[in-house]
């Protein structure tokens, strides 16, 4: 959501923003919206002065048996009362067509932001790890899986395409996954948080995900939405709040499945467990004063970071550009993991500084120290990291010649004993 005063006082700079997003202009239409509606609120305020002072005045007119002056004041409540009524619900109807416009836009990127419209305008910031080398051709996990457990045929049975059926060994290694990702963020000082699955439309508006991505969720029969990530649940734990400055930073973490009907991604990584309707992920989430937001960023990349670092697996660190962040970012950095078996990096792990756009969505803010006003808070959130696209990463890069896979020593502890999952 926006500030309306902002885009009244520097409409070409909020323009300027939005094409940047790949959006048309659109501050004269707020504007145009915003001024109807304050129009009508004046002209209710106005009315309703009036009609008070009338009804005062009648008491008057007829303390002193002036029962024409009354009855001329009677008529004029009576057309106040009317009109009243008409104004209070143009007043109404102006303020619900300003915030559906607003809650349809995106967030501004920010200054540092690259421009761009796609992923070609992205830009590579860092490189870790080097690629493993190989004295045989590489697979590619979808080739791999089948003979460790990973069971696609069954899970076509039962649920239909996009689903996968671990069984042994290979289902243990995500589950360790699961465990090792948030121990390690717990360590770092992000609260173990335990949420819903299944939360209310104003939690999904409030981190950005309605009106526009609907068809990109599932929806239970009760009106219920299954969450697309765990950031929506911790983001909204703080909704319709006022806290303290000496509250904030909030650092919150939780394993979860996540849910996605992938609506806009028909034919893209149909193979494998790449792009699926259901998956585990380790979220990060961060309430945070606006002047401590940008620190948080660096500091909730750096723990997605440490995971890929602690797993071996070689990756890239790339700042998204303008036109391919997603709706509620300000700032997005993207790590890609290496793939052998794609020759490819791919994503894995997308990190957002979301500024106040969730923050006003919520009606979540914070009271600055020795201030009696309030202000928006800031909200971040991060993968740390996507179960399955983890699980995918290591058996492309610890695959043996003989189709085994490497268990990473990071993960021994959670293994049971197992070192090697056996073709």
């Amino acid at each position: 959501m926006h500030d309306i005063k902002f885009i009244r006082e520097n409409p070409e700079a909020f323009d300027a923003a939005l094409v940047r997003k790949g959006q048309q202009p659109v501050a004269a239409e707020i504007i145009a919206l915003d001024a109807k509606r304050r129009e009508a609120l004046n002209e209710s305020q106005a009315a309703q002065a009036r009609r008070n002072e009338a009804s005062k005045l009648i008491g008057q007119a007829m303390a002193q048996k002036d029962a024409e002056k009354a009855d001329a004041l009677k008529a004029e409540v009576a057309e106040l009362k009317t009109r009243l009524t008409e104004l209070e619900e143009q007043a109404r109807a102006g303020d619900a067509a300003l915030a559906e416009r607003l809650a349809a836009l995106p967030n501004l990127p920010a200054a540092d932001v690259p421009d761009g419209a796609d992923e070609t305008g992205n830009v590579e910031l860092v490189r870790w790890g080097d690629q493993p080398q190989f004295d045989f051709e590489p697979k590619e996990h979808a080739d791999i899986g089948p003979a460790l457990g990973m069971d696609f045929e069954t899970a076509a049975k039962i649920s239909g395409a996009r689903f996968t059926f671990l069984r042994g060994g290979i289902a243990r290694l995500n589950r360790a996954l699961g465990q090792f990702m948030l121990d390690a963020q717990v360590a770092r000082g992000y609260a173990e948080c335990a949420t819903p699955y299944l939360v209310r439309d104003e939690a999904v508006f409030g981190v950005g995900q309605l009106p526009k991505f609907a068809e990109d969720l599932f929806q239970t029969t009760d009106g219920r939405w299954l969450i697309s990530t765990s950031e929506v649940s911790l983001t909204n734990s703080v909704r319709e709040q006022i806290l303290t400055a000496a509250e904030l930073p909030i650092r919150l973490t939780a394993l979860t499945p996540c849910f996605r009907s992938e609506a806009g991604s028909a034919g893209r990584d149909t193979r494998g467990l790449i792009r699926q309707h259901q998956f585990e992920k380790v979220e990060l989430v961060t309430i945070a004063a606006p002047d401590q937001s940008e620190a948080e960023h660096e500091r909730m990349c750096a723990a997605s970071e440490a995971i890929l670092q602690a797993l071996g697996l070689p990756y890239r660190k790339m700042l998204l550009c303008a036109g391919d962040m997603g709706q509620a970012s300000r700032k997005t950095y993207d790590l890609e993991v290496w793939l052998p078996g794609q020759n490819a990096y791919r994503e894995i792990a997308s990190i957002s500084n979301c500024g106040d756009y969730q923050a006003r969505r919520m009606n979540t803010r914070y009271r600055p120290e020795g201030e009696k006003g309030t202000e928006f808070v800031h909200t971040l959130n991060g993968s740390a990291l996507a179960i399955g696209r983890t699980l995918v990463a290591i058996v492309e890069n610890y695959q043996q010649p003989d189709g085994s896979v490497r268990v990473p020593e990071a993960l021994l502890p959670y293994m049971g004993g197992i070192e090697v999952l056996q073709a």
